[in-house]
């Protein structure tokens, strides 16, 4: 295995941080395994299908031939150190893509030269619109039958909202798809197969090519011109212009657009299995994507204030005080935990006492190493800029764990970063252990699995006692379980999939409690008293829940409002007609009043809650249910089975987009209606035809069933 690079060596401007991004089998995890071939990080390929893949070192990524957790690693590339994530692309585990897009100054989008844009390809470029990141285009699979990049490009500009620019073109297409042409120095690039591609010739561009790369030159420089004045006074004068004045160019767009619409892509073709393209792709990570320098000030708030609108900010460098974000969180093998840190200012050593800001919290660093998928390389500090990982040991963990989205900091200049979007979920089941010993491992194992996804919600019934998962999709609660059987060895039975459903309300109310008690003390009988009132009002679709306490120090102190957002949120989690937590509603606390000396914060927390439910049941409360975004590709003959079984199952179609060979159906369908699809859909068409699905939205479910599951709650 080839020397590892060593960051303490290598300057800011001179670092990159990159994830790759697709949808599921666009080849992500194919195209990372050549980059760390071709940079030295491993000295022999290995193939997803043969569960060898160096980033998927799990064993259930192993057997499914999928990526289920975002894995990191570090390579050098032409003095350059690059921090890669490569991010799962089954839209099961988009939290791992979050959390990872979050810390990233910049992203590789493959895209599937056959299947073109396809719906998890939608869901990771908006994800990475979010976060304003660069990206490049990686059009992968030019080799197979039916490879259309002239099609994926159109797509990108269509569904993407992109401005792809292309910069190289393929020689030949499908199965003669050999090399590619440099459109900015126009050479051509031949790799020798022997040597599985580590070699390569760069010569003249084949005769019978020279008028299409001429056009398409023209055409790349032409769409950096509109975006970059010195080019386009450049290009208008007719000047010649050389190789390091089109990069530069390029480099400008790609950096200076990446938080507008129409974002300037620089595309690159290749076929990864047959290695090809690989050695252009890493060349232009460094040409055309950020450096930690490229990039402005990280911005907080003030810990003490989290809820102000003034920010605190911070330069990057090594010389400025610690701000770092906590994005990954991972069990270690010996009870333990590794948590994976993007440091923006200052740098994190060992031996340090930083604060974590968002629990109010001292930890002890006493470990860092980088990664290298599961392997670690211990390491004295992680530099501005850079990315990394703290090992806590078991007892280290005592004095307080580390969460997805906590900022560590310098205790004397403290700064709290923006947390971590984190997915609603969909499904949930129930699990129930097989013995009593097996309940206390369920437990601690279920507690470590949701401290390492935060897309995994556990709850416990007050009154039955079960245990309840809820998750992202079947896959997701599947791998869950399989992990509790295998590394936790809890022997437990996993009930049906059963859908999360919400509740809402559809119109404004108010509601008021005045909770009133004598209570027995030490001291002989005391009273209680807490007075609330509230309202309550819908939001738009995706709002959440949001809760505002507006009333004033003379009718509510402030010692006694935290009390009653405590009993405020419980009583949303509860839901008032289902049992299901609520969402898409804004509950403000507009007043009332206190007793000097029997007021409490339980009695507020009392009132709170009921007056909540108070308000709530006079709102038009209702249920809702997860309405997903669903695309099945399937062969023709098949369609009219497909559309059919979506119409019985509530699906509403939405378009038919016809490709090569099969006809791509996009459909909104309710998650009830869908458990059981895979099989189905594998009859259907023989096997032949394949769907994505991901949560779209939350609709308001039909009277029928609506009446279904309220009555099912009155009825326990």
């Amino acid at each position: 295995m080839a020397t590892r690079p060593d960051t303490r060596t290598v300057s800011q401007d001179r670092t990159r941080n990159i994830g790759i991004m697709a949808h599921v089998d666009a080849g992500k995890t194919t195209t990372t395994e050549r980059m760390l071939f071709y940079t030295g990080v491993t000295s022999r390929l290995g193939e997803v299908d043969d569960g060898a893949a160096f980033t998927d070192w799990m064993q259930q990524e192993q057997e499914r031939g999928i990526s289920i957790t975002a894995a990191a690693t570090t390579f050098g590339w032409k003095s350059h150190v690059v921090n890669l994530i490569d991010t799962p692309g089954h839209v099961d585990f988009t939290m791992e893509v979050e959390r990872s897009l979050r810390v990233l100054d910049g992203a590789i989008a493959v895209f599937d030269a056959v299947e073109g844009v396809e719906s998890q390809s939608e869901t990771v470029w908006r994800q990475a619109d979010r976060y304003g990141i660069p990206r490049l285009a990686f059009i992968n699979k030019c080799d197979r039958v039916g490879a259309d990049p002239a099609r994926v490009i159109a797509e990108m500009k269509s569904r993407l909202g992109a401005t792809p620019i292309l910069i190289q073109l393929p020689i030949g297409i499908g199965a003669s798809f050999s090399s590619v042409i440099d459109l900015i120095s126009m050479r051509a690039r031949t790799w020798d197969l022997d040597t599985l591609g580590r070699n390569f010739d760069d010569g003249p561009i084949p005769h019978a090519h020279v008028p299409a790369a001429s056009r398409a030159r023209e055409e790349m420089i032409e769409a950096i011109a509109d975006h970059d004045d010195e080019m386009m006074a450049a290009w208008v004068s007719g000047r010649e212009l050389s190789v390091e004045q089109i990069k530069a160019a390029l480099r400008r767009v790609t950096l200076g657009r990446a938080r507008q619409a129409h974002q300037c892509v620089p595309t690159l073709v290749g076929a990864a299995f047959k290695n090809l393209g690989i050695h252009n792709l890493l060349d232009a990570v460094i040409d055309y994507l950020p450096s930690p320098a490229d990039l402005e000030a990280v911005r907080g708030r003030d810990p003490q204030d989290p809820a102000s609108t003034a920010t605190i900010v911070r330069s990057s460098g090594d010389d400025q005080p610690l701000a770092a974000l906590a994005f990954k969180v991972q069990s270690d093998d010996h009870g333990g935990q590794l948590t994976f840190v993007r440091v923006y200012a200052g740098s994190l050593r060992v031996g340090d006492a930083v604060l974590n800001a968002t629990r109010g919290q001292l930890v002890e660093v006493g470990r860092l190493v980088r990664m290298f998928a599961n392997r670690r390389e211990d390491i004295r500090a992680i530099e501005s800029g850079m990315i990394g990982a703290i090992v806590m040991t078991a007892g280290a963990m005592t004095a307080g764990k580390l969460a997805t989205g906590d900022t560590l900091c310098d205790p004397r200049h403290p700064i709290l970063l923006d947390q971590i979007a984190i997915p609603q979920t969909v499904i949930n089941v129930i699990v129930e252990p097989d013995t009593d010993e097996d309940a206390v491992k369920l437990v601690a194992a279920l507690e470590r699995l949701a401290i390492e996804d935060p897309s995994f919600k556990i709850k416990t019934d007050v009154e039955s006692g079960q245990i309840m998962i809820s998750g992202m999709g079947e896959l997701h609660l599947e791998i869950v379980v399989d992990r509790l059987r295998r590394e936790y060895g809890v022997k437990a039975r996993v009930g049906k999939p059963a859908v999360s459903y919400r509740e809402t309300i559809t119109r404004r109310a108010e509601g008021e409690n005045k909770f009133v008690r004598v209570a027995a003390g030490p001291g002989g009988p005391r009273g209680e008293y807490g007075h609330v009132c509230l309202v309550v009002e819908p939001t738009d679709r995706g709002g959440g829940y949001v809760y505002e306490n507006r009333a004033s120090q003379t009718e509510i102190p402030s010692e006694h409002a935290p009390a009653i957002e405590a009993g405020v949120t419980e009583a949303v989690e509860r839901g008032v007609i289902a049992g299901y937590p609520m969402t898409d509603l804004r509950v403000q606390v507009v007043g009332g009043s206190y007793h000097p000396v029997d007021s409490n914060n339980f009695a507020f927390k009392v009132a709170g809650s009921k007056a909540f439910v108070a308000a709530a049941n006079k709102a038009a409360p209702t249920v809702l249910e997860p309405i997903m975004a669903l695309e099945v590709v399937s062969p023709e003959e098949a369609v009219g089975d497909v559309l059919g079984d979506l119409h019985a199952r509530r699906g509403k179609v939405a378009g038919i987009t016809a490709r090569p060979g099969v006809q791509a159906v996009a459909c909104f369908v309710p998650m009830a209606s869908m458990f059981g699809y895979a099989s189905d859909l594998r009859s259907r068409s023989r096997g032949r035809a394949t769907y994505s699905m991901e949560l779209d939205h939350y609709a308001e479910v039909p009277l029928q069933i609506r009446e279904e599951l309220t009555g099912r709650q009155a009825s326990k």
